[in-house]
């Protein structure tokens, strides 16, 4: 048996960099790859209250406009034999925003949806940012999906 568990959220937050919209993404201590925001729902939280404290704490920014971004990001974890299921949230950014780290990283970069696949090491992260682009960029969000 393989168990599934759901205990970590994670957020693509876009921004208007220089008249061009741009995913975000920071460099992790661990493991030294490039991702998005992500992090443990701490006990009492709901998804959208966990995945809110760890964008402020990952890179203070206070998103203007949060929505359920409809996508599970899923993978196999080996090292604990678990299949992890990730609810995925999409941040809308003031243009030009600002980013200030915390020591969970050590770079951040505003990606082009190119620039962000060439980054990105696992193949779920190329398929979320390819979903977020098509139903957040594109297209605008459904109102449905909204949370802030």
């Amino acid at each position: 048996m393989i168990p599934i568990r759901s205990i970590v959220v994670s957020a693509v937050l876009l921004s208007e960099i220089e008249g061009e919209l741009k995913i975000l993404l920071m460099k992790r201590v661990k493991g030294n790859f490039w991702c998005h925001v992500a992090g443990k729902v701490e006990d009492g939280e709901t998804a959208s209250q966990a995945i809110l404290r760890e964008i402020k704490e990952e890179t203070a920014i206070q998103v203007q406009h949060l929505f359920s971004a409809d996508y599970l990001e899923q993978f196999y974890e080996p090292s604990l034999n678990v299949i992890e299921v990730i609810p995925a949230f999409v941040g809308f950014c003031q243009p030009g925003q600002a980013v200030c780290l915390n020591h969970e990283h050590t770079a951040y970069q505003w990606c082009s949806l190119s620039e962000a696949k060439t980054l990105a090491v696992f193949s779920n992260q190329r398929r979320l940012y390819d979903f977020v682009w098509d139903n957040f960029a594109v297209q605008s969000p459904l109102e449905l999906l909204r949370i802030i």
